[in-house]
């Protein structure tokens, strides 16, 4: 049976159940045209104005155009984004602080290497300091930069130094985190910047707040606390479920009570609990990027991305979801009741009407975490008729920038040196990041990621994959090493020589910091010119849902990367929108956006932004290969 397959029956069953689910409210919920083409202003009680650029009036009452409507929207999307990933940062680095000072027990700093690492970035010297006392200054280095007035965003200079010169000519270099939402929001208010390219221009420099500030500092810190992950063989699908075990599943996407909950599973007292209430044990399996944070540092089964989490309710077997914030629906409440489980969301930001809510706190961490549990136990034995699916699939995940390089060149050769001499030799053709969100309304009813990222890896282009785009991909069997199987020659010899899929799982929603990373090190290895926006790489988001996801193209863009969306693109009707987000932003950035929903066109389009990079680099000539005996190279010492 396919994920799709399994995504109908699942829909089928929760509809006997009396469950409405995202899967059966889209058909009935149009888009609204206005919305989609980012044609509505209102940013002030003389409207809402409906203007579009080829019909009906030409401006709103204040006399705003169709492209500056458009920019304002298109940027309020970008801070909302930047925003959530950054206030995830923030959740994180709190909670850091808290276990430097032993504030937060179950909490410790599991990656000391990686803690030197950050603290060089930071300025900071770590000879002859204690762990506890470097830690420390790392988490108020890391805290300083939401609030930052003046300066750089100090993680942004781990960007290559032509990229940072192209930011530094365009202005704009990012400052202070919380600084650039702010004045995205203040510029886009009515009556402030009402030049569309202006605005856009400071929806580029939040976005890199994002990208190279929250992001960077939530992936580094969270490394740093529950350790850097690497590669690992887990399960997902639905079928991960344990009719036998009591079922907690985790979704949303900060990874601090979860964590507590993975140590928590294993506590011979409340396994003692557990099998007193006729379980086997206690299974934990995630959802989202809940999900992708608990699989690539332990191995904790998947049971699916966005769209599965109203249908693993539907399996009846779920005792207990803890759901903390980002991309949890609210419908979620309404199938719970259709069951014996709990909802409990655990956030302080995020609450549901009529779901208990248990709130999380680091110093209490544990507790909340027993908590849970037990409520998850005493609900094992009110269960009704349960019905998992069978299938599973196999999966290899916890590829980040560390783990690419101790894979290519061992622990003390590690280097991105091969997978340059691969591309250059043209066995692999380029590199692809697919990432985002899964949506009932994108192309291919489901199974677009996987037919996207097919053609793309038969094309020899390597894939890196995070979010929810990377689960769908894990469904689809693409991210187990056999999956060079269906990769073109070149690709499918790299990856069976070093041991990898032609698909990486990346990480979560914040590690799209993780291909930054890794674009940068290629760009520093040397061999593919001297910037991100010279190497043969482009980026999509086929199936995006989330504000997240523009914020996170608009920084791979900014980063020199160019990015498609599928699905829509809000404002892309408007001509001078268009421009501006296309030859414009390539002007300055050595990038742009494109618009494509179809996933088989989507490929045809990243595989010829890879190819144009290749033959600007004039890795489209053949290259002889020549030895050099002694003699060449004494020549070459002269």
């Amino acid at each position: 049976m396919s994920s799709n397959d399994l995504n109908r029956a699942m829909f089928e069953k929760a509809l006997r159940d009396g469950a409405s689910t995202a899967l059966s409210r889209v058909k009935t919920v149009k888009p609204c045209p206005t919305g989609v083409a980012g044609a509505c202003c209102r940013m002030c009680s003389m409207g809402p104005c409906r203007v579009f650029e080829d019909k009906g009036p030409k401006a709103g009452v204040c006399g705003a155009t169709a492209e500056t409507i458009a920019a304002r929207n298109f940027c309020r999307m970008i801070a909302a984004g930047t925003a959530a990933h950054s206030d995830h940062a923030r959740e994180v680095v709190n909670t850091f602080l808290k276990a430097c000072d032993g504030q937060a027990p179950g909490f410790a700093i599991r990656d000391e290497a990686k803690l030197r690492t950050v603290a060089r970035v930071f300025g900071l010297e770590w000879q002859g300091k204690s762990t506890d006392e470097l830690a420390r200054q790392v988490g108020e280095a890391a805290k300083a930069e939401f609030g930052r007035q003046d300066g750089d965003c100090l993680p942004a200079n781990l960007a290559p130094v032509r990229r940072r010169e192209a930011w530094r000519r365009a202005g704009v270099f990012p400052r202070g985190i919380d600084r650039e939402v702010v004045e995205t929001l203040h510029r886009t208010q009515m009556g402030v910047d009402q030049d569309a390219w202006s605005l856009m221009l400071q929806a580029t420099r939040c976005a890199l707040a994002d990208g190279w500030g929250g992001s960077m500092i939530a992936t580094a810190l969270q490394d740093i606390l529950f350790g850097t992950p690497r590669p690992l063989r887990a399960k997902v699908n639905v079928g991960v479920l344990r009719e036998d075990q009591v079922n907690v599943v985790v979704h949303g996407h900060e990874p601090l009570l979860p964590e507590i909950l993975v140590a928590l599973a294993r506590d011979p007292e409340l396994l003692d609990e557990a099998r007193a209430a006729g379980a086997s044990g206690i299974n934990l399996a995630g959802i989202c990027c809940s999900a992708n944070e608990l699989l690539m540092r332990h191995g904790v089964p998947v049971a699916g991305s966005f769209l599965q989490q109203e249908l693993a309710i539907a399996t009846g077997a779920v005792d207990l979801m803890a759901v903390d914030g980002q991309c949890v629906m609210q419908g979620l409440a309404e199938v719970a009741r259709c069951y014996h489980m709990q909802l409990v969301t655990t956030s302080s930001r995020a609450r549901l009407p009529g779901v208990e809510h248990v709130e999380f706190h680091p110093e209490t961490a544990l507790e909340t975490g027993r908590e849970l549990l037990r409520r998850a136990i005493a609900n094992f034995p009110r269960r009704g008729k349960v019905a998992i699916p069978k299938e599973t699939m196999d999966l290899v995940a916890g590829f980040g920038h560390e783990s690419i390089e101790y894979i290519l060149g061992g622990r003390y050769r590690a280097s991105y040196r091969p997978l340059v001499d691969n591309i250059v030799n043209g066995r692999i053709r380029g590199i692809a990041g697919v990432v985002g969100c899964s949506n009932p309304r994108a192309a291919g009813g489901g199974d677009g990621h996987s037919e996207l990222v097919r053609k793309l890896i038969a094309n020899n282009v390597l894939v890196l994959a995070t979010g929810c785009a990377a689960i769908s991909l894990a469904r689809d069997g693409l991210l187990r090493p056999e999956a060079a199987s269906e990769a073109g020659p070149g690709l499918a010899e790299v990856c069976e020589a070093v041991g990898i899929p032609p698909v990486l799982h990346c990480g979560a929603c914040v590690d799209n910091s993780r291909l930054l990373a890794a674009t940068s090190a290629l760009a520093c290895e040397g061999g593919l010119g001297e910037d991100i926006a010279d190497i043969p790489v482009a980026g999509c988001a086929p199936e995006w849902m989330s504000e997240k996801a523009l914020a996170i193209g608009q920084y791979f863009v900014a980063s020199g990367i160019p990015v498609g969306l599928g699905v829509n693109f809000p404002g892309w009707e408007n001509k001078a929108f268009r421009h501006i987000m296309t030859e414009q932003l390539e002007g300055v950035t050595g990038a742009g956006w494109f618009f494509e929903p179809d996933p088989e066109r989507m490929a045809d389009r990243l595989t010829a932004i890879i190819d144009a990079r290749r033959r600007a680099l004039g890795l489209d000539r053949g290259r002889e290969r020549v030895l050099f005996d002694m003699e060449m190279r004494r020549k070459l010492d002269v």
